[in-house]
């Protein structure tokens, strides 16, 4: 793996992904770094059915293979690490990673966002034994016995309805006595059977032996607590920017999302940032490959 390159890439997600098919396509020689699997988050999603040309869905899964295929067509390389800084040297960046470093003369960053963690005791114990982030991977874990989701938004409610294929029964924990889930989604969950409903409720703690056996509840209203029996919990509660190795380098809002302007530049130059990593982005996969396409245009002019 060439130590030196035109571009580095750190996010192999829908935003990083695209972003390599460009610079590639463009004769830049470009590196992705990715820590996990390729294509980020989104292969977690059982069905996209609102990508641009596929009239009847793609695995998420198989959408980021075949993005990540293209690009590689054209000579994008990747390796599987995880970035832990950025230093600027001169005219160079220094992407800094657990197998080594990489000079890069433009780096997009592309890093995407890891799931929220509710903080609350019994979560890492049992996090492979009951507790779960991702109802894609896990959800033939569970068949035919009840198990919760924690959240309100879209990604909580397509995990319930994904869980509803193989649970006996799937309760929705939400801290609020509305969903935040888009209406379509609301009108599958409501139409559901298996599917109910736990308003103004957060979980407190999960309690088991060597599997997950129940949760603890408390009414957000009244204080009432209260225990559901259940095999799983499933946590689905937003999603944080993975921002933590460039903090201190680059400008970041409240939230930790980098601060960039319409070309995905940042205050750096040379130093780009695309997709759900970056400020008021739409967090989709297709305004992530956006971002993606014009941070490596915006690089290649850059470079020129």
């Amino acid at each position: 793996m060439n130590k030196e390159n035109e571009v580095v890439i750190i996010g192999g997600g829908p935003a990083g992904l695209t972003a390599g098919v460009y610079t590639s396509r463009a004769r830049l020689s470009s590196l992705l770094v990715e820590r996990g699997l390729v294509g980020g988050l989104i292969t977690e999603s059982e069905l996209v059915d609102n990508y641009p040309g596929f009239p009847e869905g793609i695995s998420g899964f198989e959408l980021g293979q075949s993005i990540h295929q293209q690009a590689t067509k054209y000579g994008l390389k990747t390796i599987i690490t995880e970035a832990t800084g950025i230093e600027l040297q001169e005219k160079q960046k220094v992407v800094k990673t657990t197998k080594g470093d990489f000079v890069a003369k433009a780096v997009i960053i592309a890093s995407g966002s890891e799931r929220h963690k509710l903080g609350i005791p019994g979560e890492e114990k049992f996090t492979g034994k009951g507790v779960s982030y991702c109802a894609t991977c896990d959800a033939a874990f569970f068949r035919e016995v009840p198990v919760a989701v924690v959240g309100g938004g879209d990604a909580a409610i397509t995990e319930a309805l994904h869980l509803a294929k193989f649970a006996s029964k799937v309760i929705v924990i939400h801290r609020r006595d509305q969903l935040r889930a888009i209406r379509i989604l609301q009108e599958k969950a409501f139409s559901e059977p298996k599917i109910q409903f736990v308003w103004n409720a957060i979980v407190d703690e999960i309690e088991g032996e060597d599997l997950v056996k129940r949760i603890k509840l408390r009414d957000v209203k009244t204080g009432e607590e209260s225990v559901l029996n259940l095999a799983g919990i499933f946590i689905s509660i937003g999603l944080k920017p993975s921002t933590d190795y460039v903090k201190g380098i680059l400008s970041l809002d409240n939230d930790g999302h980098i601060i960039t302007n319409d070309r995905m530049e940042t205050e750096i130059p040379g130093i780009f940032a695309a997709g759900d990593i970056r400020h008021d982005s739409a967090r989709q996969a297709i305004t992530a490959a956006g971002d993606g396409a014009t941070a490596a245009i915006y690089a290649q002019k850059f470079l020129s």
